[in-house]
């Protein structure tokens, strides 16, 4: 999702499902709104709530809480357009000292979202007058977005220099008024005013500029984008994002094994991994694209992306030999919204590979998927990517209702005592059976026999609804996407929480 996209075109309640379930404090329910939302319609939520909801919740907090929560699902979590959501939000409520500013230092990283942010502002605080649509920027965002236009050199601001959006980068500059720090940044913003950066050297550009050409014969094209993407994965400026979204193409062009060597070692390099700071989730995605290629060098390709996304779980604690823990994937027919318009990811899909990552890190582990049913899935714990396949495929096997508490109940029936139980799911927790089982009743009898057993609830979709009390001792919310969340699981094994991470958060 992108603002240029938007521009054009305490208390006890009842969850979505009718059943009684339990109100977040404002906290916890902007937190897990934010870093589950992906702007776009999700099953039981539109657009526009989401949007409004969290714009409710901002007014209902603390402003320093909503600054830190932008730059923790930036600088964190690896969220863009939600963190300037916030800021944007915060803006309206907030003036004085230089709250905004500095939180909007801290999160706008790439120059893009520079004009993403004035994009979004322009979306939330609409004016009447056509010809000055940012007349009323915060001056707070606009001394914020001074500092950001600091950090940025010619080719990051030329890579988004695009004569498509609302708020081109030319707008950008002359509303926010940067003073350069120097003259070699004053040359670089006179060539933004002129339109005369330099082309960047980028997979888009080059493509593009090849695409126009003219050739004798398909096969002469072919050759030439095979030769063509060739040479970008040998210059190196071919970014980690662009090289996994490309990864059907590479296969597809028939580059040489050299070059296909090249590309797997920098997608299964630990350092690479950890600079990119993919949301793990867009593994699964480029799995997916290059698993039916027909191609010598395919499994070569989903061997590295299983090597890189066991990176991204390396730092995962609290699991030791002797550590007993149930995973629990909810795949029932919710759970089967796609997490944006643009994405075939489903939130099921990331609640199982969450589920997955974890499992490789454990030693004693039950895992499984529950809809109507509850059924166990053992298999080997090596390929991550591979596993969230074979789950996935599973997913129509156990129905597609929300019956959460026959996870429990089956662990009464074995008198099977785990350390941790944990659940991926989206908390519309019901009985479809009509029998009226809760899933906190269970949760209650199994303590009794379980009394050191802690639950872990992973919100996957942000309603502001919960299954049963965070008061309840040993049970916990941690919510969002990407692999951060387990630092979350670390702190609340430290006795801490969620809240506290975010608000240890440096503004």
């Amino acid at each position: 999702m992108n603002y240029n996209s938007m521009l054009k075109g305490k208390k006890d309640e009842k969850n979505y499902e009718g059943v009684k379930a339990y109100a977040m404090t404002p906290e916890l329910e902007l937190y897990s709104a934010v870093v589950t939302a992906s702007l776009s319609d999700s099953f039981y939520e539109k657009q526009d709530e989401r949007v409004n909801r969290i714009a409710r919740l901002v007014g209902k907090v603390s402003p320093e809480f909503v600054a830190r929560l932008a730059v923790y699902t930036r600088t964190e979590m690896h969220l863009r357009s939600i963190p300037l959501l916030l800021l944007v939000e915060l803006a309206k409520i907030h003036n004085g000292d230089d709250l905004v500013a500095r939180a909007v230092e801290k999160t706008v990283l790439r120059a893009d979202e520079i004009m993403e942010l004035l994009m979004c502002y322009q979306w939330r605080n609409p004016s009447n007058d056509e010809r000055k649509k940012l007349a009323r920027l915060s001056r707070q965002l606009q001394n914020g977005l001074q500092r950001a236009f600091n950090r940025f050199d010619e080719y990051q601001f030329a890579k988004y220099d695009r004569d498509n959006l609302e708020v081109k980068l030319r707008d950008a500059l002359f509303l926010v008024h940067p003073k350069a720090k120097d003259e070699q940044q004053q040359t670089i913003f006179d060539k933004i005013v002129n339109r005369q950066l330099e082309i960047p050297y980028t997979w888009e550009t080059e493509l593009s500029a090849l695409g126009q050409q003219k050739f004798e014969s398909d096969e002469a094209r072919v050759m030439a984008f095979a030769m063509k993407w060739q040479e970008l994965i040998e210059s190196g400026k071919l970014g980690y994002m662009a090289l996994m979204r490309n990864l059907r193409n590479i296969l597809q062009c028939d580059v040489s094994a050299n070059a296909v060597q090249r590309v797997c070692n920098r997608l299964s390099d630990a350092g690479q991994v950890a600079k990119s700071k993919q949301l793990p989730f867009r593994y699964l995605s480029a799995y997916r694209e290059i698993e039916k290629v027909h191609s010598t060098h395919t499994a070569m390709m989903m061997n590295a992306l299983e090597a890189a996304v066991k990176w991204s779980a390396r730092n995962i604690e609290g699991f030791d030999d002797n550590t007993r823990v149930l995973l629990a994937s909810d795949v029932s027919g919710s759970m089967w919204s796609p997490i944006s318009q643009r994405s075939t990811v489903r939130n099921f899909d990331i609640g199982l590979l969450l589920s997955m990552l974890l499992r490789n890190r454990c030693k004693q582990v039950v895992s499984g998927i529950f809809g109507d049913d509850w059924k166990v899935v053992n298999m080997p714990t090596d390929n991550i990517l591979m596993a969230t396949r074979q789950l996935e495929k599973l997913g129509n096997s156990v129905g597609f209702s929300t019956n959460g508490y026959k996870v429990i109940d089956w662990l009464i029936e074995q008198k099977m005592v785990m350390d941790k139980v944990m659940m991926f799911t989206d908390m519309q927790m019901w009985d479809s059976t009509g029998r009226h089982k809760g899933f906190e009743n269970s949760w209650k009898v199994y303590k009794k026999m379980a009394p050191e057993a802690k639950l872990y609830l992973f919100d996957l979709a942000g309603y502001g609804q919960l299954p049963m009390r965070l008061a309840e001792p040993d049970v916990y919310l941690i919510a969002g996407w990407s692999d951060r969340v387990f630092d979350v699981l670390s702190a609340i094994d430290k006795g801490e929480d969620a809240l506290s991470v975010i608000n240890s958060i440096e503004i």
